[in-house]
């Protein structure tokens, strides 16, 4: 691991946030599919969003890809796609077990440090309904709806968030 793909101190045990490489592309995956599955969707509709949260190495290669874990578990990942100066929310998930214990919250500044440095003004994203609150308490706003990539007549929340350097965190 490089240096400069680490959060967190040499000997610590506290989860790190690095780059995610090809070979992480099937955890990424399972966390995505758990991650989904929280909110308790049945298998009908998790087999529909199957393809829209199957992480691959091409994903990995052509989005910002970052995770985070500790000692070698997987406890969160996004991806980032930056498109000009916007950028776009493509994936964001925290392991089950890990949900409201602030690493969701962490993971978010990191993706917004990553979209301010790659000259980001704004982000978007397509949220799960169950997710809305995490990204309004997080300063995004709702602006819309758009139309789900895996279940037909479904609408998301569209939300965004515009950057400045003064909004960090």
């Amino acid at each position: 691991m490089r240096a400069e793909d680490r959060v967190g101190g040499r000997g610590t045990t506290a989860p790190i946030i690095r780059r995610a490489r090809d070979r992480d592309a099937a955890g990424l995956t399972g966390l995505a599919l758990r991650s989904k599955a929280v909110w308790g969707y049945d298998a009908a509709f998790m087999a529909a969003c199957r393809a829209e949260l199957t992480i691959t190495a091409d994903g990995i290669a052509a989005r910002a890809t970052w995770m985070l874990e500790e000692q070698g578990a997987l406890l969160g990942f996004y991806q980032l796609r930056i498109a000009g100066r916007m950028g776009e929310v493509a994936q964001f998930f925290i392991a089950p077990g890990s949900l409201r214990g602030g690493l969701g919250r962490r993971l978010w500044a990191h993706l917004e440090a990553q979209a301010r440095a790659a000259g980001c003004e704004r982000l978007e994203i397509d949220s799960d309904p169950h997710a809305e609150g995490f990204y309004r308490a997080m300063g995004m706003i709702r602006c819309g709806d758009a139309p789900s990539g895996s279940i037909p007549g479904r609408a998301l929340p569209h939300l965004r968030k515009e950057l400045s350097a003064s909004s960090a965190g």
